[in-house]
């Protein structure tokens, strides 16, 4: 029980957290906050992950509320395929733009972040 009420808390900051991104980036008629949100998801996820000291010290109810609760919630899939849709009707091209930036951007930013990881647990490790 007590995991799942620490991923429900990290559930609802992540999620306020992609909110108030979604209230202080302004769109212009691109996803950006989205956007943003997806790619320091990535970064994220990848660095917590693949850092063996944060795996190793943080018990399993902070590092679901962290992974699943907070990142999980933070980032979405869902608005990406529906912005994606919407640009589509109106800049084809714009919308093709945002999903080859976010895909590879996703890949760039979990590649640097399993690299920050594995660097940090390297230096902790001296």
């Amino acid at each position: 029980m007590k995991l799942y009420v620490a991923i429900g808390i990290g559930g609802m900051i992540g999620a306020s957290g992609r909110y108030g991104i979604s209230l202080l980036v302004d769109t212009n008629g691109f996803p950006f906050s989205t956007l943003i949100v997806n790619l320091i998801g990535c970064f994220m996820l990848a660095y917590l992950l693949n850092h063996s000291f944060m795996k190793q010290k943080l018990s399993a109810a902070v590092f679901g509320a962290l992974t699943t609760g907070l990142i999980g919630s933070f980032t979405t899939f869902s608005a990406l395929a529906v912005e994606y849709v919407q640009l589509w009707d109106a800049n084809p091209i714009a919308a093709l733009s945002y999903i080859v930036i976010t895909f590879i951007g996703g890949l760039a930013f979990s590649y640097l972040g399993y690299q920050f990881a594995d660097k940090a647990g390297k230096q902790v490790s001296r």
